[in-house]
């Protein structure tokens, strides 16, 4: 079989049952899929940690998202719609003042930032926001979510390859902190603790502030930015205003626990789990996360088990039977005790194979009767292309099946519905590839690409890659890079 589809772009729901493919067309039409439901958000009640600056932009900036922003006229309506402002867009209040606001002192900030221990550096940034959290939470307010308004020093200086001139303090080896995360030395000014963390201030805060079970959505103070900036080396180059409201409004009707929209003609009672590995700082060991999904958005995540599932021979990771069993059954009663509602059927998206004493596992962790489908799900980062003739790109929705149980899905490309290819690549293709259990492969190829929409931390049409493959490698580096962290929520929103 050698077939080539174009696959419709898949619809979304939206209050009262309206179905669209643009999620800013239809929030803009009709508002949110949950807008009549008991649980809905309609006051967005939130706190806000920044320096003086930042706070102050961020006060500007949700002034601004609550009226409605124009388009430029400029730049194309297709591709950077008007957005309608806050309340209409998602029929929920979020007001122009903050509940809580603490301002961090700009100089404090500076000097944590510029800390040439990495591990030092990090944490003490972090410690900076984590201690006003803390601080927070003990006040009557129940808050929504809060806001992190980071300096561009912290996005520059916190993260695991940052480098930067000057600096105080003195850099220490891989070694060295391996000694200093076991011990402590009484001569020395560092906590043992901040050497079990990771080096990215997103991964370490989102990792620590779990506890709290507050959400948290960190900005840069640079995206707060309402007018134009000059474009000249050095400057950050942001997309228009409008784009960016959609995109943090989005983002923070869901984090306070709003659904914005679901797909719509999604087979009842069908989840899909997507499966992750990250290596671990102790050698040769990795541990494995799953994030669980539902047509209707809900998300869980459940960290595994660590060993030595890398295979330097083959290059991929792979679980044992009983760590596999283990994984899936963590996942699926977490979800059960959360929502309880009946499964039918559970697809497995991998980026490595699958092979046989793995799907054991997988298998005996679900209950009798729940069909199992585990399916290969990589970007062919280097390897097929299509082309079109002529100058456009090959069509997002493109599937390539070459065989019963393998094909290739373009989840980028030429977009109809804006008109034009919002990508500066060749499109890259996913590689699809069914390993063990019966399914059509078409069919598992328009679920995958119908998945590609359901990303809350922005406000697009699709992304190239499914929110179960998407996220896993960023929700593993929250898990496996922050040892310490025990109580790990198993709400999506927690880790986006």
């Amino acid at each position: 079989m050698n077939s080539v589809t174009v696959f419709d772009e898949p619809q979304l729901e939206f209050a009262s049952g309206e179905r669209l493919e643009h999620p800013r067309d239809g929030l803009t039409l009709f508002g949110p899929v949950d807008s009549r439901g008991f649980e809905k958000p309609s006051h967005l009640s939130y706190g806000v940690i920044g320096t003086k600056a930042g706070v102050a932009s961020l006060r500007q900036f949700v002034k601004a998202i609550n009226q409605p922003i124009a388009t430029d006229s400029k730049l194309d309506e297709m591709l950077w719609p008007s957005y309608p402002g806050f309340e209409e867009a998602f029929h929920a209040v979020l007001p122009t003042e903050p509940a809580w606001v603490k301002e961090l002192d700009e100089l404090v900030v500076q000097n944590a930032a510029t800390e040439l221990d990495d591990h030092k550096r990090v944490f003490a940034v972090v410690s900076l926001f984590l201690s006003e959290l803390r601080a927070a939470k003990k006040s009557d307010e129940n808050f929504r979510f809060f806001l992190i308004i980071v300096p561009d020093v912290i996005f520059a200086n916190c993260r695991p390859l940052s480098r930067f001139q000057g600096g105080h303090g003195y850099r220490v080896g891989k070694k060295e902190q391996r000694r200093r995360a076991e011990m402590l030395d009484f001569f020395d000014t560092y906590e043992p603790e901040q050497y079990s963390y990771s080096v990215d201030f997103r991964r370490q805060i989102k990792a620590r502030v779990m506890d709290l079970e507050i959400p948290i959505q960190i900005i840069r103070e640079s995206t707060l930015r309402l007018a134009a900036a000059e474009r000249r080396f050095g400057v950050r180059q942001l997309t228009p205003l409008s784009d960016r409201a959609w995109n943090l409004s989005t983002a923070l009707y869901y984090k306070a626990g709003g659904k914005p929209w679901k797909l719509s003609g999604v087979r009842d009672g069908v989840c899909y789990v997507g499966v992750s590995f990250k290596n671990t700082d102790v050698a040769q060991t990795a541990c494995s996360a799953a994030q669980m999904f539902l047509n209707d958005g809900d998300g869980v995540v459940f960290l595994g088990d660590e060993g030595r599932w890398y295979s330097e021979k083959k290059g991929e990771f792979h679980l044992n039977r009983l760590s596999a069993q283990r994984l899936l059954s963590g996942v699926l009663e977490t979800y059960q005790s959360q929502h309880g509602k009946t499964l039918t059927e559970v697809f497995l998206h991998c980026r490595s194979t699958v092979n046989d004493e793995e799907f054991e596992g997988y298998k005996a962790a679900c209950p009798a009767g729940v069909k199992l489908v585990a399916v290969r799900v990589a970007p062919e980062r280097m390897g097929l292309r299509l082309y079109r003739a002529g100058t456009r790109p090959v069509l997002r929705g493109t599937f390539w099946q070459v065989t019963p149980k393998r094909g290739f899905l373009w989840g980028s490309g030429f977009k109809s519905r804006l008109r034009t290819y919002d990508g500066s690549e060749v499109p890259q293709p996913l590689c699809i590839d069914i390993q063990h259990g019966d399914a059509d492969v078409q069919q598992v190829a328009k679920d995958i690409f119908a998945l590609t929409k359901l990303n809350y931390n922005c406000c697009k049409l699709g992304e190239n890659q499914p929110v179960t493959i998407h996220f896993s490698s960023a929700v593993g580096e929250i898990l496996v890079s922050n040892r310490l962290i025990k109580d790990h929520r198993p709400n999506f929103k927690y880790y986006i």
